[in-house]
This record gives structure tokens, C-alpha cells and sequence, in this order.
């Protein structure tokens, strides 16, 4: 089963229960994959979290009925999932931009989120550099948070927690501990990177560190210590940009890259491990690489 064909089995699923209870494992089943693996891939393919997709379709769908038939709100809103009819008025609104009572009159303008359907775009006007690797066990250490699957609040999105490490001093304390570079690495490396999904968690959440890579002149004590295994990666490279506001955009337009180009058109698939984000470069220019585990098919 090729990979257009398990995205849109897991999106009819979807279709198919949008007024059930929706757990996010069984659709990652339908997509032969982990619901970790399938909501990073499906936010970064689509721009919006899975949960967000799952809301704005359920909105869709409830606009419609409301329009179309003399059900009440309070019908409606249990359909689809709400235990009353102020949650539902308020996510309703926060879409639609008007309550469920006036969207059943003449004239009102809604909005209509289509149902996905995944497909391979042949663009062919930009290269990607990449290359696979076979990497002996190593260890990393650094600082850790959880990180949301669905965008729940209380939780720092990865580039927030890059933000508040280097405010509040732990990024610099995590650079003076440090230590040499192994002597697998490149050498013009830069000694704090991003790792994430290195070990489970709970669900619908990610853990991600700020981390360096043991050598035997790092300090790691007061940090958490992680072991990773042997793996072999696929591991593709940015060009060289200027430090500063481009930063952000190189790295999120790689990551896209590699869920929406390499990797439904590679005979791998992402294998269900932890995934690296490897900075280097001078202190004028840098570059990224993305360390993404895999497998044959």
C-alpha cells in the first residue's frame, strides 16, 4: 500500500467519525504508522495541527446541518461531540465568526473547510540535498519539555522553548558544559542542537531537549542524559543562510520538504525513533541538517 493511499484512508476515517469520539492512535493505524509520526507529519504537510482539522471539519459539517434542517442547537452541538450548547456556540463563533442561531439565517456567510485529500504535487524547481547514513549509538545530553501534539495551552512549542532558554541563562550554561565535539562529527558544528521523540510520553505530546552530544570533556551532571541507538537516517542539508530572522523559515520550509517531497516519493519509511535537528556554520552563516530515522519499505 503506497503512501497517498494510507493518508487517504486515515482522512476517510476521519470523514467517516466525525460524530464519534475520534482517538488519534486508531487513525495513525490506518496510515501504518505512529500517532506521533502521523500528526507531525499531517501539521507540517498541512499547516494546521490534526485536532484543528478534526474542529474546522466538525464546524463545517455542523453549519450545514444547522442551515439545511430545523434541528436545534442543542442537537446539533451534542452530534458533534459537545456536552452543551455554550461550548459549542463558543468554538462555532471562534470559526465561523457568528453564533449557531444566526447562522440559520437566509444570507449569513460561513465558512467551509473541505475535506483533505493528499496528493503528490510534481514541482521539480527545487533540488533537495540529502543523503542516507548508518550512525553508531551515541549519547546526548541537555534540557527537556513537552511539547502538545494538538496545541493544548500550558505547553511551549519547540521554538518558544529555544526562545526561553536563551532569556533565562540555560541555553549559555548548556554551551559552557558543553565539552568538545565527539570526533564523529564535523567539526564546524555548532554544540547545541534539537532532539525530539527520543522516549514516549503521554499522550498526543513529544518530549524535545536542547541538547549537546557526550564527549568525554562534557559536563552532564544536573542534565538529563539520553541514549541513543544505532540508526540509520536520512539526513538532508539546507543551504548556508545569515544567522538572525531567516532562521525559523529554513527550518520549517526543510521540515515540510521532508514530509510533503522525500519522503512519499523514497522507498523508506520514517521509522519510529528519536529525530535531530543539527545546526552549523561561522557566526555569520549557518546551515541545518535534519537527522529523520528510517526504514526500507
Amino acid at each position: 500500500m503506497d503512501w497517498l493511499t494510507k493518508m487517504n484512508l486515515a482522512i476517510d476515517y476521519i470523514e467517516e467519525n466525525l460524530t464519534q469520539d475520534i482517538n488519534f492512535n486508531e487513525v495513525a493505524m490506518r496510515a501504518c504508522c505512529s500517532s506521533y509520526n502521523f500528526q507531525r507529519m499531517f501539521a507540517f504537510i498541512t499547516d494546521i495541527s490534526l485536532a484543528e482539522y478534526i474542529r474546522r471539519r466538525r464546524m463545517t459539517q455542523a453549519a450545514l446541518e444547522l442551515q439545511n434542517s430545523n434541528s436545534k442547537v442543542i442537537d446539533v452541538a451534542i452530534k458533534y461531540g459537545y456536552d452543551s450548547a455554550t461550548s459549542f456556540a463558543r468554538t462555532f463563533k471562534a470559526l465561523h465568526g457568528l453564533t449557531p442561531t444566526q447562522s440559520k439565517q437566509d444570507g449569513v456567510k460561513l465558512k467551509a473547510f473541505p475535506k483533505i485529500s493528499f496528493q503528490i504535487s510534481i514541482k521539480g524547481d527545487k533540488e533537495m540535498d540529502y543523503r542516507i547514513e548508518t550512525k553508531e549509538a551515541f549519547e546526548i545530553f541537555g534540557i527537556e519539555t513537552i511539547v502538545s501534539l494538538t496545541g493544548e495551552k500550558g505547553y511551549l512549542s519547540p521554538a518558544e522553548f529555544w526562545q526561553t532558554c536563551q532569556k533565562n541563562g540555560e541555553y549559555d550554561r548548556l554551551l559552557s558544559n558543553a565539552g568538545d565535539l565527539p570526533t564523529f562529527l564535523p567539526q564546524d558544528l555548532c554544540k547545541i542542537h534539537g532532539a525530539e521523540y527520543y522516549r514516549k510520553t503521554e499522550e498526543n505530546t513529544f518530549p524535545y531537549m536542547l541538547c549537546s552530544f557526550v564527549s568525554k570533556s562534557s559536563n552532564t551532571k544536573g542534565y538529563k542524559t539520553i541514549h541513543i541507538p544505532a540508526q540509520t537516517y536520512v539526513v538532508l542539508e539546507s543551504p548556508k543562510f545569515k544567522w538572525g530572522d531567516e532562521f525559523f523559515k529554513v527550518l520549517t520550509t526543510l521540515q515540510k520538504r521532508f514530509y510533503s517531497e522525500w519522503l512519499p516519493t523514497a522507498n523508506y519509511e520514517r521509522a519510529d525513533s528519536a529525530n535531530f535537528e543539527i545546526y552549523g556554520g561561522t557566526e555569520k552563516y549557518g546551515y541545518i541538517e535534519l537527522w529523520y530515522p528510517i526504514i526500507k519499505k
